[in-house]
């Protein structure tokens, strides 16, 4: 059995700062950028998203960014299986794998290789599960899981309808909670030598960011980036309009509420997303956790970062 291979992952809140540090990052240490976000991945959806541009990659390649279209459904199975097919690509190529991100399980799914149980999907109980959610409501399902799954139920928000209706099926088909498979994965040892980055500031600091970016979002253009995409026929129904910041515009267009309340919205649900993402980090193993506040500057978390990373390379030369 051969030495594992190295990962670096760089991941924290959203707004906290991570694009800019994983392009210094990858060019001190030799790496190439793997995306681990589950709406980058998705073309013509560039303002709503936050996603880097060619420019300020500066030269870094750049994995899992603009390879889906957005009538694609982008899933964990799917982010799992082509990131481990660019972490081997770039491993071959004697670079450093860095994942960079805010999906946390995305991480997880990769890091520790889960499986899936990849189960068919049973079509006439998927439809049945998404009428009721219509009819009924989100509350109505997740109250469902939260009978038969109270784990999942209390990991799982119950406007994400999509993972309430796969922790569902999990139950139907499996006999088992999903919630006590995902803990058995997480259980299993890491895949690869890793160094598992949290980048994080203070609270009101990330949410004064996360204010900064929505408006520079609007200022962009992501009105007009939302109203291009439903003038294509994308709908709500759909994975890629699920993303913060495009449902709400999309449902301002659509004439549900106004634009200051759409504002209003995204802004709420962004510092609720960023506050989710830190209770995921601080259940995983092996972080090192990296607060902006205990630093002088970007230069000083850089210096920190490399000098971390250059252990991971000094074992992956000694192999060769």
């Amino acid at each position: 059995m051969g030495q594992k291979p190295p990962l670096i992952i760089l991941t924290g809140p959203t707004g906290v700062g991570k694009t800019a540090l994983s392009i210094k990052l990858a060019k001190k240490v030799g790496g190439e950028i793997i995306s681990a976000d589950s709406m980058q991945v998705y073309r013509h959806m560039d303002i709503g998203s936050a996603k880097i541009r060619t420019q300020e990659m500066d030269g870094v390649f750049h994995h899992l960014i603009d390879v889906l279209e957005p009538e694609d459904e982008c899933n964990v199975v799917w982010f799992q299986k082509h990131a481990k097919e660019a972490i081997a690509g770039i491993t071959d190529r004697g670079k450093l794998p860095v994942l960079v991100g805010g999906t946390g399980f995305y991480i997880q799914s990769v890091l520790y290789d889960i499986d899936f149980t990849d189960t068919d999907a049973d079509s006439g109980l998927r439809q049945q599960l998404e009428l009721l959610a219509r009819q009924q409501g989100p509350k109505a399902l997740h109250e469902m899981l939260r009978q038969k799954d109270p784990g999942a139920a209390a990991r799982i928000h119950a406007n994400n309808v999509k993972r309430v209706i796969r922790a569902l099926e999990f139950c139907t088909q499996t006999g088992q909670r999903i919630s006590e498979h995902n803990e058995k994965e997480r259980q299993k040892e890491a895949a690869y030598r890793f160094l598992y980055f949290v980048l994080t500031d203070g609270r009101e600091q990330i949410y004064q960011k996360i204010d900064q970016r929505v408006d520079a979002m609007l200022a962009e253009g992501l009105v007009e980036e939302v109203e291009t995409l439903r003038k294509r026929g994308l709908h709500k129904g759909m994975v890629s309009m699920q993303g913060l910041g495009y449902k709400e515009i999309l449902a301002y267009l659509e004439g549900e509420y106004d634009l200051e309340r759409a504002v209003y919205l995204i802004k709420r649900d962004t510092r609720h997303f960023a506050k989710r993402q830190l209770t995921w980090f601080k259940r995983e193993k092996n972080v090192i956790w990296v607060d902006k506040r205990d630093f002088l500057d970007e230069n000083n978390i850089l210096q920190f970062l490399v000098e971390k990373a250059g252990k991971l390379r000094d074992e992956s030369d000694a192999k060769k």
